[in-house]
């Protein structure tokens, strides 16, 4: 298929970019002498390392979005979840439906991510923080306290990056120890008992060596109520550890070794009762022996619509967006810390070599009540422990014409994953003195490696003419020991097991055999551009590149497989051509843009088998779309925008056999929205020897879906405009700020979980936080 037929979907956003461009290219060449004016612009130097080397985001041929410490502060992003406010064709979600944890990482980039943050499903878009790939999405929603910037690179980035990037990367950087003593220091409060604290101090300890200690903590109320005793779900209770040494033994040797250490407490995703398929649930009980009015069994005794607490429908349970019926346990916890040593050496002017080592280990839980009623369809109760290690290495050359980067990456992690799921049991298990239900007891111990070497280099051809080029060989294996049975009836009280002494034979589900299973995948990848700079002001580009996630092993059931066998999933993969231009119109004006077309194929997309979500491989979707940002600080104005544009279809749809909530042929991929937008404007005023930074950002998402069966029942239907605004004194070291976040308090769904067509029939769903407030004070010392 040629370029050129691979956009036509994109001709009426195209036909908006010449301008624009034309307009870079009459601007004259900006001579040696005009630098000085360069200088005196109000835009920050923005320098990516999206090549794995320093240089200005202007001459780099990639879509990226690249925001400083000072950038996020501004537009109000604090943590991951917020910066799809900012970033065009980017979506990041909390709250993992099917983990019950809330720093569940749901992230997307054009259309491609993964909404499953169990561990035997790796994440689309990868999470790097200080060039180390994080391996789990569990742990990657971050509070940004002790960050220096973010870049976020769309499109497959397997030549570079490698590892689950087909979407995309986002990468961190911390800051690095000052070369004096010196620090910050934050304090904030808001509604819903808000309080937040951060603190971080550079302490030089010799001319060479150099310390860096960080500290911050962030409490909150939740905002949903549950009924049955009063919990609060969506509350916030963390707190972080951060410590860097950099040791300059020289100017051509750097040493730096940091560590982590975050840990959070919780109770439990802020989910409510979306609807439930009285046609599909099994009859609820209670110790009489009661059935549920309207259930398949008994024949309906009373109407539907009857507020009955015996009763699962949408009459007794639709408690609103803010309030819960649920009486599982309901929590979320995690622990997360990691320890990591660079070191670059510059052998001479044109030769450098870098080692990345990082060690890390992750335990987290997530407990919730799915169905969120009072009775038992089904509930959830998770657990994880692992840990991975990773080693990077890179040989970098840059001469005057030619530069590039040779390396080799490896990555091993080991996980033992536990889960729990009780749920209703069909009518003959439904007697007095017993609970109505089974208990599914899944044990997964998941061993997964991966190798890769890997090369791209640039040449320039010309001053203004340059080529890049570079491949990826990627080996990665799978294993996976599964134990896993059913266990009914359940006799009260109930006595959920936590080893292999059960209290209970088990019943005629599952029960695969405790050995290893392995699987092997191998991929190359690669990736190429031209570019061109047809003077100071503009830069187009025409990439091409290609990303690989390797399958895997489901580890959820509740009937045997074939053979007692675990289930597999293939590898998916992702091939884009992408046209872009860099430009900066005079000295106030940054215009950035791209087209792109993805061909995406053997998807991996959830589907359910009974009530239970498996990953199966869906067939193949094309997606086109396009990106623009600007930046205008013409003085004491800044405004700040961009806006993206996605257009999905389903080329094939494979056939799973006894899936329900399938992929449908006018179906869109999930977190996929056709349009994203944003717009931050502030001005500096002076006051004196202070300013004051008044400041509105609004954002604009259209309607999605947040599973690949596009259920209604969970998805956001509706447009959705944000608005934040705040207002920032300085004076002198001080800053003090207040602001709304949500300023129109708009309710919208941001998240959710359906099995309504299943024998479970629920649907649940979390919406936004409503209207906050808040106010802040730091210093500089």
């Amino acid at each position: 298929m040629t370029v050129k037929g691979r956009f036509t979907g994109l001709r009426a956003w195209a036909t908006a970019l010449p301008a624009p461009i034309l307009m870079g290219l009459a601007l004259p060449a900006v001579a040696a002498g005009d630098e000085e004016v360069r200088q005196a612009s109000a835009l920050e130097e923005v320098v990516v390392t999206a090549r794995k080397r320093e240089e200005s985001l202007q001459d780099t041929p990639i879509a990226i979005s690249a925001f400083s410490a000072a950038a996020l502060e501004r537009q109000q992003i604090t943590s991951t979840e917020d910066l799809d406010q900012i970033a065009p064709n980017l979506q990041f979600a909390s709250y993992g439906p099917l983990t019950g944890n809330n720093s569940a990482a749901q992230v997307y980039i054009r259309g491609i991510g993964q909404s499953d943050g169990s561990s035997g499903v790796d994440p689309g878009v990868g999470l790097y923080i200080d060039d180390v790939y994080m391996g789990r999405s569990v742990g990657g929603v971050l509070d940004f306290r002790d960050i220096s910037n973010v870049q976020i690179l769309r499109g497959p980035q397997g030549t570079l990056f490698g590892r689950n990037t087909i979407g995309g990367a986002v990468l961190l950087t911390t800051t690095l120890p000052g070369k004096e003593f010196g620090g910050t220091a934050r304090l904030g409060f808001g509604d819903d008992s808000l309080y937040e604290g951060f603190a971080a101090v550079d302490l030089p300890v010799s001319d060479t060596v150099f310390t860096r200690f960080s500290a911050g903590a962030r409490q909150r109320d939740g905002y949903v109520r549950r009924t049955f005793d009063g919990l609060d779900l969506g509350n916030e209770d963390t707190y972080t550890l951060q410590s860097s040494l950099q040791w300059l033994p020289s100017d051509r040797f750097t040493f730096t070794l940091r560590g982590d250490y975050t840990k959070e407490d919780e109770n439990g995703s802020p989910f409510v009762f979306a609807s439930i398929n009285e046609s599909q649930v099994f009859p609820a009980a209670i110790s009489s022996g009661a059935g549920c009015p309207g259930a398949t069994f008994p024949p309906p005794s009373v109407p539907l619509d009857v507020v009955d607490p015996r009763c699962a429908n949408d009459a007794t349970w639709d408690l609103g967006k803010y309030r819960n019926g649920g009486n599982a346990p309901a929590s979320s916890t995690l622990e997360n810390w990691g320890v990591s040593g660079t070191v670059e050496w510059a052998l001479n002017d044109t030769f450098a070599l870098k080692s990345i080592t990082a060690y890390r280990e992750l335990e987290w839980s997530g407990s919730r009540d799915a169905d969120n009623t009072g009775l038992l369809v089904l509930h959830t109760d998770f657990s994880s422990a692992g840990d991975q290690f990773s080693q990077e290495l890179q040989a970098l050359l840059e001469t005057d014409r030619l530069s590039g980067v040779l390396g080799a990456f490896y990555f091993e992690e080991t996980i033992d994953d536990f889960l729990l799921v009780p749920f209703a049991a069909p009518p003959p298990l439904v007697a007095s003195g017993a609970i109505p239900g089974s208990i599914d007891y899944q044990r997964a111990l998941i061993d997964n490696d991966n190798f890769a070497l890997f090369t791209q280099w640039t040449y320039e051809v010309t001053d203004a003419f340059s080529i890049t080029a570079g491949a990826r060989y990627t080996e990665e294996t799978k294993g996976i020991e599964i134990i896993a049975f059913t266990l009914t009836p359940l006799t009260r009280p109930l006595v959920i097991p936590t080893t292999l002494n059960l209290p209970f034979t088990p019943g005629p589900g599952l029960n695969i055999i405790p050995r290893p299973f392995q699987n092997k995948y191998e991929s190359t990848t690669g990736s190429a551009s031209v570019q061109y700079r047809w003077n100071d002001a503009l830069m187009t580009y025409l990439s091409w590149s290609e990303g690989f996630k390797s399958g895997g092993f489901n580890q959820r059931y509740n009937q045997a497989p074939a053979g007692n066998l675990p289930v597999a999933f293939d590898e998916e993969t992702a091939e884009t051509f992408e046209f872009g231009f860099k430009s900066q119109i005079g000295a106030n004006v940054r215009l950035n843009g791209a087209i792109f077309s993805t061909d995406y194929d053997n998807m991996q997309l959830t589907y359910r088998l009974g009530i239970v979500p498996l990953l199966f491989n869906a067939g193949k979707s094309s997606i086109e779309g396009a990106e623009l940002e600007l930046t205008y600080a013409p003085g004491r104005l800044i405004v700040e925008a961009s806006a993206g544009y996605l257009d999905n279809s389903f080329d094939e749809i494979a056939t799973v056999p006894d899936t329900t909530q399938t992929v449908g042929p006018d179906n869109t991929l999930p977190f996929a929205p056709e349009w994203q937008a944003n717009l931050g404007i502030g001005y500096d005023f002076d006051l004196g020897s202070a300013t004051l930074t008044p400041r509105l950002n609004v954002t604009h998402t259209s309607e999605q879906y947040f599973d690949a069966a596009n259920s209604i029942e969970v998805a956001q239907l509706d447009d959705v405009t944000l608005l934040n605004a705040s207002l920032t004194l300085e004076m002198g070291a001080w800053r003090f700020r207040a602001g709304v976040n949500n300023a129109t308090d708009e309710q919208y769904r941001v998240a959710g979980n359906s099995s309504f067509s299943t024998s479970a029939g629920y649907a649940e769903v979390i919406y936004s936080r409503p209207r906050n407030y808040f106010v802040s004070a730091s210093v500089d010392f």
